[in-house]
This record gives C-alpha cells, sequence and structure tokens, in this order.
C-alpha cells in the first residue's frame, strides 16, 4: 500500500483513473490528487497491478461482506435419540414425539441402538427398531444415512424436510 510499493513501474487502475502504466512515484500522484491510496492488487504480474481506493472504505466493506456471508450460513444442529434392542412401545413413541420436535425445529436427528454386554446378538431387533423409527418419521423427515453397526451402536442419521 503507498509507499510500501517496491516495484519501479506499475500498472494502475481503478475509478476516474485511465488504465495504464506508470511510475510509482506517479501513480502515488494520480492517488494523493484524489486523497485515495494506492493498493497493490496483483504483486506477481508483471508490471504489478495497483489500484486506487480508500483502504479503509475497502477493509470496512471487506468485513461487513464477511460478516454478512457468515449470518446467512445456518449451523446445523444434531440432536441424539439413543434406544435398546428391547425398547417398549411407550418408550418408543415417547422417543418419536421428541424426534419428530427436533425435526420440526430444523435439526437432524441422529437415532442409535446401544447394545450392552451380549446383547449384540439382537442386531437384527435393532434394525429393525431404528427402520420402523425411520418409517414414523417420515412425513418430517427423511434418512440420511441407513442403520450402520458401529462397535456396539447401530447408528441411523435423520435429516429435516425441508
Amino acid at each position: 500500500m503507498n509507499h510500501r510499493i517496491t516495484a519501479p513501474v506499475v500498472r494502475v487502475v481503478g475509478e476516474n483513473v485511465e488504465p495504464g502504466i506508470f511510475p510509482v512515484r506517479e501513480a502515488l500522484d494520480l492517488a494523493r490528487k484524489q486523497e485515495l491510496d494506492l493498493v497493490e492488487i496483483s504483486p506477481t504480474a508483471n508490471p504489478p497491478v495497483c489500484k486506487i481506493i480508500d483502504y479503509k472504505k475497502f477493509l470496512y466493506d471487506r468485513k461487513k461482506k464477511q460478516k454478512e456471508i457468515k449470518a446467512k450460513t445456518s449451523k446445523v444442529v444434531v440432536k441424539e435419540i439413543r434406544l435398546g434392542p428391547h425398547t417398549d412401545d411407550h418408550d418408543f413413541n415417547f422417543k418419536l414425539r421428541h424426534a419428530i420436535n427436533f425435526l420440526k425445529d430444523g435439526a437432524k436427528v441422529k437415532v442409535d441402538v446401544f447394545f450392552k454386554g451380549r446383547s449384540i446378538i439382537y442386531k437384527d431387533k435393532g434394525e429393525i427398531i431404528l427402520l420402523r423409527f425411520a418409517q414414523e418419521l417420515e412425513e418430517y423427515g427423511k434418512v440420511e444415512q441407513l442403520p450402520k453397526l458401529e462397535g456396539k451402536r447401530m447408528i441411523m442419521i435423520v435429516s429435516p424436510k425441508k
């Protein structure tokens, strides 16, 4: 920026400036006349490209744009619901209502069946429970990841319908 530019000759671009190749002193004079800054945009070009702009305003606009982009991105919330291979109907329905509320709020739901000790022999029961859970949630969300066994857990992820 301004006096920190080391190249002897630069290509000048910007508003209210006729593009061309100038010595650095002339380019700085052009910027000073407009009460703006000479900022090096592309230092690797031959000759380096400099733009005449208000540097503080440029930084402010860039920061504002980044803040706007950050505000627009949505945070993905993942709620977890844990079942067992022998979960009764009442508990199943209770957890199902919670999952429906989570999906309505726009959160993803990670449903897992945890196998304790020797209950790992009931893998098929765990898969049946998860598929039944997915079927009940069909109108509120879609299955993102089908039931998959990872260690002592069988996991399924359901994302909300848009």
